[in-house]
């Protein structure tokens, strides 16, 4: 049973992914699209081969900026997210800083961290803990703000203090939310280092890209779209896995009396 249900889960859309990817050759074969307009899929995996040795060192310098600017999105983004729930004021002060920071474009504020960071990554690594810890904050207050009351009742009715209430009661039952932002924000972290570097650096798959532009070698382009699609999809599974072994699945996170 377990593995019909995984199968049902990986099959539609890796068959999908399949069709697309034939479609894809067959149509820029058929109509002879040039590889400077739109590389085929064929094209993209020897582009992928024959620049490995520059593409892969390329990768592992977004990847770090990527990684480490998530983590410390999510270091700091759960604890700011329950210091906002817990105090209305600091909730008001910070929170609108907080939208205003993802509303601004990435090209607005690059020029100023290339001038207060230069090309280091650590540049990089900043802006993309900006960009993530948005998602993380809002959806550890949406997750706190829905755990149920009568849970910090019995907890305080059993002598429990509020702050062991808040940490093992409330996060608890709000960890599947919370585990939601850190998702949302794994999409999109390998991308924004990217553009970054784009913008300005030394070396990482900005520069890749930028290269490759510059040169009209469009295999080059989807093949640093691919790594980046994969260190993302590498990222979330690593999430996936985290919540599993922290919280367990969500069946074992159904509330039996929502069902009576």
């Amino acid at each position: 049973m377990a593995s019909r249900l995984k199968l049902n889960v990986w099959a539609p859309p890796t068959l999908t992914i399949i069709a697309l990817l034939v479609i894809w050759q067959v149509w820029v074969t058929a109509a002879q699209v040039p590889a400077t307009l739109l590389a085929s899929p064929a094209s993209i995996v020897r582009a992928i081969g024959r620049s490995w040795s520059t593409l892969w060192p390329a990768t592992l310098i977004t990847a770090g900026e990527g990684f480490a600017g998530f983590v410390i999105a999510a270091a700091l983004g759960i604890p700011l997210g329950v210091l906002l729930f817990r105090c209305k004021a600091a909730n008001a002060a910070l929170f609108p800083l907080l939208a205003a920071a993802q509303t601004l474009p990435i090209i607005a504020i690059a020029p100023l961290f290339l001038i207060w960071f230069g090309f280091e990554p650590v540049g990089k690594v900043i802006i993309v803990a900006i960009f993530a810890i948005f998602a993380i904050v809002v959806q550890t207050i949406r997750g706190l703000d829905r755990v149920p009351h009568f849970y910090d009742d019995v907890a305080l009715t059993c002598g429990a203090t509020r702050t062991w209430t808040l940490w093992h009661v409330d996060l608890r039952v709000a960890a599947p939310q919370i585990f939601g932002g850190l998702r949302i924000s794994a999409a999109y972290v390998f991308a924004t280092a990217a553009t970054a570097e784009y913008l300005g650096a030394r070396r990482g798959l900005g520069i890749f890209i930028q290269a490759a532009y510059n040169s009209f070698r469009t295999p080059l382009i989807f093949a640093a779209a691919f790594m980046i699609i994969a260190m993302t999809g590498v990222l979330m599974l690593l999430v996936h896995i985290a919540e599993k072994l922290l919280i367990g699945s969500a069946q074992d996170n159904i509330d039996p009396d929502a069902e009576e």
